[in-house]
């Protein structure tokens, strides 16, 4: 119960900051304030509204909300989503573009299951989806699932994992975004032994830590700082009676939140402050930049204990991807049985969770895959949110891994998307049932 009460007091504040928001925007606006005008109120008034927001959205799960894109006959593709493989901790999620016929590259992008929804990769979904065929696995929020579901560790998603890429097929390019790329090379592994045929085409690993003791950063000292029976103890808590998933162990959200936070605190204090005295100004709006970023950021979901727990002593504290000794099920997982799978991992030199050299070290365990078959970029200036969804992803590494797709695509020809880009290929109706 003393688990329980944590949580229950975590969500009582949250929830009175919320209400402490709300009523201080309702008494600013008062209409009989009016009368005589007073900056201070504004100001209460901006702070509300700003603490409101803020509070409301830890406990929000966001929309997709894709925007239509235009195709290449000139017509809206108007985008939905649809849930392709149903799960207890998570959903295989589909992006179907109305309308378009033409075969386009099948992708599988693996979202972390670190604390925020699968939406913290939107931008990353709206980028690719007019070169894709676009899959995302949708984890769920540990407190909406009943204890009677079980449990889910990282060899339960490993071999999440696997049953995914078994259900796209071969033709799948799987790219893993920062903490599931070592569990996506084990399961790419465990696929290369077990069920060959089912390999993906290709594999892109982004800032992710299959090695997290190349390059140690703040991460990785707190890994190797505290022991597992300290992070039981003032990590864990157990979902309240308000949720389905009462009594279930969780690394909780909003724990996770003010960790988040306290690694940047000034900046946030900062963003915070100025973004108050815009409100009070005027000069804010629902979509600016502040509101498009904390909207998200702050969007938080629970993760089921036994999954956090595992992760930090397995793939942190003993290195077990790193030295390649990953088990699943009891049985070894070898990287160097990957031999046709291409594999490509991209860092950031600003990267201060994944640092450069953590994610490379995926290609030195892959010891039975040619050469050719290998391939790493270096982002000059990114950190890490940007390698995967800032200006450098947009500007220079999603080209660089369509045209890495490309190479490695079995159903277009290589290098389609640099014809495309020039225009080549809407001009030749003959290719257009070849089109990636």
């Amino acid at each position: 119960m003393r688990f329980m009460a944590s949580y229950d007091m975590m969500e009582t504040i949250r929830n009175t900051n919320q209400w402490l928001g709300a009523s201080a925007q309702a008494m600013a606006s008062y209409p009989a304030f009016s009368m005589f005008p007073n900056p201070a109120l504004e100001w209460i008034g901006a702070w509300g509204a700003v603490t409101e927001r803020t509070f409301s959205r830890m406990v929000v799960k966001p929309d997709w909300n894709i925007p239509n894109f235009v195709g290449l006959d000139g017509t809206d593709r108007v985008v939905t989503e649809e849930v392709v493989m149903e799960g207890d901790f998570g959903d295989l999620l589909h992006f179907e573009v109305a309308g378009r016929t033409e075969r386009r590259r099948k992708v599988l992008l693996v979202a972390p299951m670190s604390g925020h929804y699968a939406t913290l990769l939107r931008s990353t979904v709206i980028s690719l989806l007019p070169d894709c065929d676009l899959y995302i696995t949708d984890w769920h929020n540990a407190r909406d699932i009943p204890v009677s579901k079980g449990k889910f560790d990282i060899e339960d998603y490993t071999l999440r994992l696997v049953d995914y890429m078994r259900f796209m097929g071969p033709e799948t390019h799987v790219i893993a975004v920062c903490q599931p790329a070592p569990l996506t090379l084990a399961a790419t592994a465990y696929l290369a032994e077990e069920d060959p045929k089912a390999q993906p085409s290709s594999l892109t690993l982004i800032g992710g830590p299959i090695d997290p003791d190349a390059t140690p950063t703040e991460v990785t000292d707190f890994g190797h700082s505290v022991t597992m029976g300290q992070l039981e103890q003032f990590m864990i808590q157990q979902v309240g009676f308000k949720h389905a998933g009462v009594g279930r162990k969780v690394y909780p959200g909003l724990l996770q939140l003010s960790s988040f936070i306290s690694m940047n605190p000034d900046t946030h204090k900062d963003a915070f402050v100025s973004q108050i005295q815009r409100v009070a100004k005027g000069e804010a709006h629902e979509h600016d930049k502040h509101n498009k970023f904390y909207d998200e950021y702050l969007c938080v979901m629970d993760m089921p204990a036994e999954f956090y727990l595992s992760t930090v002593d397995r793939i942190f504290k003993s290195g077990e991807i790193a030295k390649n000794d990953f088990t699943v099920a009891g049985k070894k997982v070898d990287i160097g049985k990957i031999t046709t799978v291409a594999v490509m991992t991209v860092e950031g030199t600003k990267d201060d969770i994944s640092a450069p050299g953590q994610c490379i070290a995926a290609l030195a365990l892959c010891t039975g895959l040619p050469d050719d078959k290998k391939a790493s970029h270096l982002e000059d200036g990114a950190g890490h949110y940007g390698i995967f969804a800032g200006k450098s992803w947009r500007q220079n590494i999603r080209p660089l891994v369509l045209d890495f797709i490309d190479d490695n695509e079995t159903r277009t020809p290589p290098g389609y998307r640099r014809k495309e880009a020039a225009g080549k290929a809407a001009e030749k109706p003959a290719n257009k049932n070849a089109a990636a």
